[in-house]
């Protein structure tokens, strides 16, 4: 099996640009073990509903930094069980719908930001149709300024997959409390062949890299929805 990094395009053909930020959100978190104040970028989890908690401790769940590391770990431990299973919440993850303002034109596909995909509903229904496995969209609260928007449906990707160590320089170990390592995503990615899913065609790695399948992106491809997006095949290793 073939994997594919979903990528930007250097000349995009559709205008569609957005800014967001999700309802709802794990706090950043200053760790008291390693003294890092930090949070991820590409954890999003957007059929996670929140609005059941008081609303005291939806605004805990609002874009801030948490100094009380307990508290952060209260907070995480409050909406573990409405993630998927396996899921590791680090700080920043987001929750609930895409809200913010967009503009211009949209594709089948949209890949404003490397780590997000969005889709329309109709290509998104087609690509499930084809038997493609973890296609997961969930509506988004974008507010367009002209009658008749789209309806855009952003991808729940769940983190599979690791890079192969070969691939990455050497490092100190994790923090011991908050698992920060610190990594920066190499130049030449090197996907860890152990630990890629069988029964996903679409998933994330490492956050921010979105990986597809060949299934998936000759499905894309036949279907003519690869306008503004790139697959860039990257290189599996063994252990």
């Amino acid at each position: 099996m073939r994997f594919y990094l979903l990528d930007d395009v250097p000349n995009r053909r559709y205008s569609g640009s957005y800014t967001y930020g999700h309802k709802w959100g794990l706090p950043g978190v200053h760790c008291p073990a390693c003294n890092a104040t930090w949070a991820t970028t590409g954890d999003a989890y957007p059929s996670v509903d929140l609005s059941h908690l008081p609303a005291q401790e939806q605004k805990k769940y609002l874009p801030r930094v948490e100094a009380d590391y307990a508290e952060f770990e209260r907070l995480r431990e409050q909406v573990r069980p409405l993630v998927p299973p396996g899921v590791h919440l680090w700080p920043g993850s987001a929750f609930g719908p895409m809200h913010g303002s967009a503009q211009g034109e949209f594709g089948p596909l949209v890949l404003v930001n490397p780590w997000e995909l969005l889709m329309r509903r109709e290509p998104l229904e087609c690509l499930q149709a084809e038997g493609l496995r973890g296609l997961k969209g969930c509506r988004t609260a974008l507010r367009f300024r002209k009658k008749n928007p789209p309806e855009l449906l952003e991808m729940e990707l769940l983190p599979r997959g690791e890079l192969h160590p070969d691939c990455l320089p050497e490092r100190p170990p994790p923090c011991p409390k908050c698992e920060r390592d610190g990594l920066k995503l190499p130049d030449k990615p090197l996907l860890d062949a152990a630990t890629l899913p069988q029964d996903l065609d679409l998933f994330r790695v490492s956050g921010t890299m979105i990986i597809g399948t060949e299934r998936f992106v000759e499905a894309v491809k036949r279907l003519g929805f690869e306008q503004d997006i790139a697959f860039r095949e990257l290189p599996v290793r063994g252990t």
